[in-house]
């Protein structure tokens, strides 16, 4: 039995499972976070909200599209310039939005819960709206380089970079904004919003406010249990860029990878344990 068709297995049954749990659990989520009011104005439930409207987004398109190639062999992104271009776009660009508004949540739960009244001032639910903007325009922006470098090279069918310059910086890119950034950012944060609710004794008496902590703090664990392996995988590939590999390793470094992709999305998945938890 080959590692491909062990891949190929583990994708048609594990994806769609991961791929129904995540449709339903961002729905869930954004059900609550946009009919409660008070957590519509509350900076960090809002990012929590845009969050989950990318993760939905994310798991609808990224996910089945990835079902359907791993899994099934219908590769669009092989026949379709178009899909090719569009579909690494929406991959980068809606999964960096996701992790940069679970950022932004965690420092805002850094804000709300100091002692300083100026760090609490700068959580603000019209700041919020800016950066949400702000934050959506760069990431579109840097991205349109993917709908200009990715392509089907003629003779090919594969769905690769075609510039060496883009194709050299992004996996340090993604090492460092996807898998590294993130989970230093939120666990730097996470640990300081808990640290703020255990020396105020006001706060740590306000149920609401321990809840939000409780919530950022899982994202910071999903990001590691998720996203790490991913970063790892992809650590270990520019580390050995240079190495000649022997098919044998060529196949379980794509098993691994493959799988590790696949794990990746479960914290574009579970996130329903949020709002359950919270």
């Amino acid at each position: 039995m080959s590692l491909l068709y062990i891949g190929q297995q583990l994708t048609c049954y594990l994806g769609p499972f991961i791929l129904i749990i995540g449709i339903v659990g961002d729905g869930i989520n954004i059900i609550v976070f946009s009919s409660i009011r008070s957590y519509r104005t509350n900076p960090c439930t809002f990012y929590f909200l845009v969050a989950a409207v990318f993760n939905f987004l994310y798991i609808a398109i990224c996910l089945s599209s990835r079902i359907a190639m791993n899994g099934f062999g219908y590769d669009l992104t092989r026949i379709s310039i178009s899909w090719c271009k569009i579909r690494w776009f929406i991959v980068y660009t809606f999964g960096l939005s996701t992790l940069t508004f679970s950022c932004l949540a965690t420092i805002d739960q850094y804000f709300v819960t100091s002692q300083s009244a100026y760090l609490r001032r700068l959580s603000n639910i019209k700041w919020a709206h800016r950066i949400t903007i702000i934050v959506i325009i760069i990431w579109c922006l840097h991205n349109i380089l993917l709908l200009l470098f990715y392509s089907i090279p003629s003779g090919t069918m594969a769905c690769t970079i075609t510039n060496s310059i883009f194709a050299a910086y992004i996996p340090p890119f993604y090492l460092i904004f996807v898998c590294t950034l993130p989970v230093i950012i939120m666990a730097l944060f996470g640990y300081l919003s808990y640290r703020n609710i255990q020396l105020t004794r006001v706060l740590s008496e306000q149920q609401a406010d321990r809840q939000l902590v409780k919530m950022t703090l899982i994202q910071v664990v999903l990001v590691a249990v998720c996203i790490g392996p991913s970063g790892i995988i992809n650590a270990y590939g520019l580390i050995t860029s240079g190495v000649s590999k022997g098919t044998d390793r060529l196949n379980i470094e794509n098993f691994i990878s493959s799988m590790t992709s696949l794990i990746s999305f479960l914290y574009f998945s579970v996130s329903i344990f949020i709002s359950v938890v919270g």
